[in-house]
């Protein structure tokens, strides 16, 4: 693709979102953002660095078809955080549908192990828009990254960090792939660029895997203190989300199995981030 592609990223004042603006702006792409809100602090410095930003809703087909007009690839992203699982599909239909009347690429990042039936509902709402993604015909490529590292920052385990604790509900000795949000946008534009090699593939990506005593002993050594591994019993995890109690359940009978070397091997100008130098990177003091 020409320096002159025009890309629209959904949720680009998100953390996936951002790290795919940044990384196709960085190649030299033109980036369009879509946002509900264009006037939040985050729009305007967007908009200031060039980014073109326009005001979209995903329960709006105009606003979408839009948005997408003109451009000759999308990146997409769900999320049913906000508004649930069923307006988490609504939306990524919405966003297939438009970019399939347009006639353009879809690079739609899901989660790895969508396709696994988990029975985790926030994996298979994302399945269920890979499958119409598919069953519609637009063309496409599905990324499905793991547990983020940025996971770190929610608000119980950022407060626990201050204590000097790293608290999860897996056991101390469990390992866990995650993957660097940065590297999650790294690979969505490569897939963009180099859409001939990318298109019809569904690839899961990882970017490290770590126990929590080995996160313990990185995350120490990074703030200068000791920083302890804490269980997390299962049952608060229940209290607050079935959905995600669910998941971190199949984390500990089953987990992911990405070939992260071979996405090393294969893709290396992604610039994959091991733990110790994403958290190296952090300002988590």
């Amino acid at each position: 693709m020409s320096e002159k592609t025009t890309v629209l990223v959904t949720g680009i004042t998100g953390k996936q979102g951002g790290a795919a603006a940044e990384a196709l702006l960085a190649k030299g792409f033109k980036v369009r953002g879509l946002t509900r809100n264009t006037q939040s602090e985050t729009a305007k410095a967007l908009a200031a660095r060039g980014f073109e930003i326009l005001h979209g809703n995903f329960d709006d087909p105009k606003s979408l078809h839009k948005a997408v007009h003109g451009t000759d690839a999308v990146f997409a992203m769900g999320t049913s955080f906000e508004a649930g699982i069923e307006a988490e599909v609504a939306q990524g239909i919405a966003i297939a549908d438009a970019v399939k009347a347009e006639g353009v690429f879809l690079v739609y990042s899901s989660v790895a192990g969508a396709d696994k039936q988990t029975g985790i509902p926030h994996f298979e709402s994302k399945f269920r828009v890979e499958q119409h993604i598919k069953s519609i015909g637009v063309p496409h490529t599905i990324i499905a990254p793991v547990y983020f590292m940025e996971n770190i920052y929610f608000p119980q385990t950022k407060e626990a960090l201050d204590s000097g604790t790293y608290a999860t509900p897996l056991p101390t000795e469990t390992t866990l792939q995650q993957v660097a949000v940065a590297d999650i946008g790294n690979f969505a534009a490569l897939a963009i660029e180099r859409r001939a090699e990318f298109e019809g593939k569904r690839i899961d990506i990882a970017s490290d895997t770590s126990s929590g005593s080995a996160e313990a002993q990185l995350l120490s050594k990074a703030l200068g203190k000791e920083v302890g591994y804490y269980q997390v019993p299962m049952e608060h995890i229940r209290a607050m989300s079935e959905d995600m109690a669910t998941m971190y359940q199949w984390f500990i009978d089953t987990g992911y199995s990405v070939d992260i070397e071979g996405l090393r091997r294969r893709y290396p100008e992604v610039g994959w981030h091991t733990l110790e130098t994403w958290i190296n990177e952090q300002k988590l003091n």
